[in-house]
């Protein structure tokens, strides 16, 4: 008879340490004093409790196309399977007489002609194997539980954040110094109401953040995860709750609150239906029953909008596009600035900007100080842990303490970086094109169009026939100035 060798291990730790080889010699010597003919020799590196099981399946597959029985040997019943699941392909092919199923260590051998006894043993082996899965489970299940009470994160630490191991041999997560500044100014980008994922992404891309911790070009869906991320305030999301950890913290409660809250309110992209191109569709809502605003093209060339009327409490009035247009213009006309107020504001900044870098220096020169002090306390701490001056216990402890104030040290230097010169740069580009926002608009394309409504607007009803508008900031501020000068103020 033909035989198939079948070793397997659970993981490749097993695997490196020699169990595969060893279980090949003992099975292939098994086979020979068997005076089996060895047709194949199957080494098998995964969880005999996975759905999916490819080279057992293979297996199978080889046997049901052979003309002529096998032996498959294999070292112990749970070698070949922990669940029941195999059992009723594995049993169809016995029972035909296709197979034999020699388990070394057990000393049993299950074919055609078995009796209920062996069939049994079969079985226990095969129970006792699947207890023990649910055993590791259970064991597993316990431990994470643990790690939740104990604020432990047991995944891959999150944009911003590294994993590391102790001297102890303890896992632990502390704030990355080169990824932590970008999450930070990811933060204050969109908290600011008037950028989209889109726009942030770009932003980071041009201060010099092109890169998340896998090496890929940080995107906008990269931005939203972690806007949406809230371990960045101190709290795990698993299976749906959210539980508290014991990492540092990289924003504040109520910056990742008004974030969420911005995403929460983020216009969608108006819908076009039936290619009916709309400008002003799904961008107002109702001033009295907080409906979405409709907009229908009448006679093939004019343009109407009414409340949708969901809740049934208004009158239906349609408004011509041309009246509610006029109406945003006007509000274009009143963020226009003059190029002498520009450079104006803009000289402001740039004076401001001297006195906040003399600042950051200073405060720079003395974070560096207390950086230095604390990697002088490490450096002691280490000598004194050799030289045996204080236990182990008490040296792990005042590691972890001091590496903790190192990380926080340098994440804060790292906080004056030249991010000045990139507001700068924005509140220039912000001035000009509230300076040519009305031609820009006029002179756009559709999608154009409703982009810069939502980017200069951030909320727009219709009170009656009336269009009520509220500006973004900072443009809100530039509209309602009487005095352009009190700007500097």
């Amino acid at each position: 008879m033909k035989a198939i060798i079948f070793a397997r291990v659970s993981s490749k730790e097993q695997e490196d340490g020699q169990s595969i080889p060893a279980q090949v010699r003992r099975l292939t010597e098994y086979a020979l004093k068997k005076n089996f003919k060895i047709d194949s020799t199957f080494q098998v590196t995964e969880s005999s409790s996975k759905e999916t099981r490819k080279q057992f399946e293979q297996i199978i597959t080889y046997v049901k196309k052979a003309k002529e029985p096998f032996a498959l040997i294999t070292d112990t019943v749970d070698r070949l399977q922990r669940s029941f699941r195999e059992t009723p392909l594995l049993d169809e092919l016995r029972k035909q007489g296709k197979l034999e199923l020699h388990f070394l260590r057990e000393g049993l051998i299950v074919n055609q002609l078995s009796n209920s006894a062996q069939l049994l043993q079969w079985d226990i082996g095969v129970l006792f194997a699947s207890s023990y899965v649910r055993q590791l489970g259970d064991n597993v299940k316990r431990s994470q539980e643990q790690c939740i009470k104990n604020g432990q994160w047991i995944s891959k630490a999150p944009y911003g954040y590294k994993n590391i191991t102790l001297p102890s041999g303890t896992k632990n997560i502390e704030i990355d110094p080169a990824q932590a500044p970008c999450v930070v100014k990811i933060f204050e980008l969109y908290a600011k109401g008037n950028n989209s994922f889109q726009t942030v992404a770009s932003k980071m891309r041009a201060l010099g953040f092109a890169k998340t911790s896998r090496g890929k070009s940080i995107t906008a869906r990269t931005v939203e995860l972690i806007l949406k991320n809230p371990f960045y305030i101190g709290m795990m999301h698993i299976k749906g709750q959210r539980h508290p950890h014991k990492y540092p913290t990289l924003i504040s409660e109520w910056t990742f609150n008004t974030v969420q809250s911005i995403i929460a309110n983020h216009h969608k992209a108006p819908a076009q239906y039936a290619g009916k191109p709309i400008l002003l569709r799904g961008l107002i809502n109702c001033k009295k029953c907080g409906s979405m605003v409709s907009g229908d093209i009448k006679k093939q060339k004019y343009i109407y909008y009414s409340c949708h009327n969901s809740k049934r409490i208004c009158t239906k009035k349609w408004v011509k596009e041309e009246a509610l247009l006029r109406t945003l213009v006007s509000h274009f006309d009143n963020i226009q600035l003059s190029d002498e107020q520009i450079n104006e504001i803009v000289n402001y900044i740039e004076a401001d900007e001297i006195q906040q870098q003399e600042a950051a220096r200073l405060s720079q020169h003395q974070l560096n100080q207390k950086l230095n002090l604390t990697q002088e306390r490490i450096s002691k701490l280490i000598d004194m842990h050799i030289d045996g001056k204080i236990d182990a216990q008490t040296y792990h402890f005042k590691l972890e303490e001091y590496k903790g104030e190192q990380q926080n040290l340098i994440l804060e230097i790292k906080s004056y970086d030249q991010g000045n010169k990139a507001e700068l740069i924005a509140a220039k580009e912000i001035l000009y094109l509230a300076k040519n926002a009305k031609d820009l608009f006029m002179s756009s394309k559709l999608d154009e169009k409703q982009q810069l409504l939502g980017f200069f607007f951030s909320n727009l009803e219709l009170n009656d026939e009336k269009l009520d508008v509220v500006l973004r900031e900072p443009f809100k501020n530039i509209a309602i100035m009487q005095d352009q000068t009190l700007w500097r103020s």
